[in-house]
């Protein structure tokens, strides 16, 4: 039990006290909110897309492929909006429920996942195989969602839509991740001094991400809107991780396949959410408030699954 419980820490605490890291490097002045915006944005262009490839292109591609688990991702995540939004008619303020939706749903896949990931195995694992099932879907209905819900009624942006459906398809993961699949299955080399230095990028993208999203995260905002947040963040860190883990087992995913699925279940509320909110015309507090509250516990939610799958015997 113990030697579970050690497991459990050894593989999140390190990735939250990186994250405490750049709050407190805030704190201090040496880090401003430009500079976090801008280091996770570079993360996002440069050195998670090449961790991507990295590890994609020198690997089997019968071995890196996974159809049964892309699909399980793809139906889990569906389903999962669809009952978000069945949640969101809870709510008697009809103007939060785009937000309500989207902050119930939408994971920090791609730089939590691949960090915890990484840190438990070493590599990235089924952390792309993920990102493909998931993170594509996320963006789509996150356009569906808040522009039907939408705090005032009026005509959809179709130039936003063309424009968000434009960056699924340019998206640096999608590409790197694309790039290293189409790599391995031409089994092509990748000379020496290209996958060192690839590689050295690639090693950046989880300490800088994870301090810039420390550096991002306001204690203040955290308690902003309370009920509807807190109920989203339960949703998002238990509900649907306590609902879908237990068919993800019966389906027999295991090891890096189910730390995947837990991450992208029950990870915090990715930062991209607050700001399509913000850019769809709704306030954005309760996106803010449900992403404080789950980056703050999901320290705690996350250790306690991996507890459980360790205990198990799953992962």
């Amino acid at each position: 039990m113990a030697e579970n419980l050690v497991f459990s820490l050894n593989a999140t605490v390190p990735i939250f006290l990186l994250m405490v890291l750049g709050f407190l490097f805030r704190e201090l002045g040496w880090i401003d909110d430009i500079f976090a915006s801008k280091m996770n944005k570079f993360v996002f262009l440069v050195p998670l897309p090449c961790l991507l490839f990295e590890d994609l292109a020198t690997v089997d591609f019968a071995e890196a492929w996974n159809p049964k688990f892309v699909l399980f991702c793809f139906a889990v995540t569906l389903i999962s909006i669809g009952l978000a939004a069945a949640v969101s008619f809870l709510w008697h303020d009809r103007s939060i429920q785009g937000e309500f939706i989207q902050a119930s749903y939408r994971s920090s896949a791609a730089l939590l996942g691949i960090a915890f990931i990484q840190n438990i195995y070493g590599n990235a694992g089924m952390g792309p195989m993920m990102i493909i099932g998931s993170v594509p879907l996320y963006n789509a209905m996150a356009v569906v969602v808040l522009s039907f819900f939408q705090p005032e009624r009026r005509p959809i942006d179709r130039a936003l839509i063309k424009s968000t459906l434009k960056g699924i398809v340019t998206n640096p993961i999608i590409i790197g991740i694309a790039a290293g699949l189409i790599w391995s299955a031409l089994d092509l080399p990748l000379p020496v001094i290209a996958e060192k230095t690839v590689a050295n990028i690639g090693n950046t993208a989880t300490p800088l991400g994870l301090i810039a999203m420390g550096a991002a995260f306001d204690v203040r905002k955290a308690f902003g809107m309370a009920k509807p947040a807190i109920t989203a963040s339960v949703i998002k860190l238990v509900g649907f991780a306590a609902l879908f883990l237990p068919v993800a087992v019966r389906l027999g995913f295991r090891s890096e396949e189910l730390v995947a699925i837990l991450v992208m279940l029950g990870s915090a509320t990715t930062v991209s959410c607050y700001v399509m909110a913000k850019n769809m015309g709704h306030d954005g507090a309760l996106t803010s408030s449900t992403v404080m509250l789950t980056t703050l516990f999901s320290a705690f939610t996350l250790t306690g699954w991996l507890f459980l799958l360790r205990t198990f015997g799953l992962i």
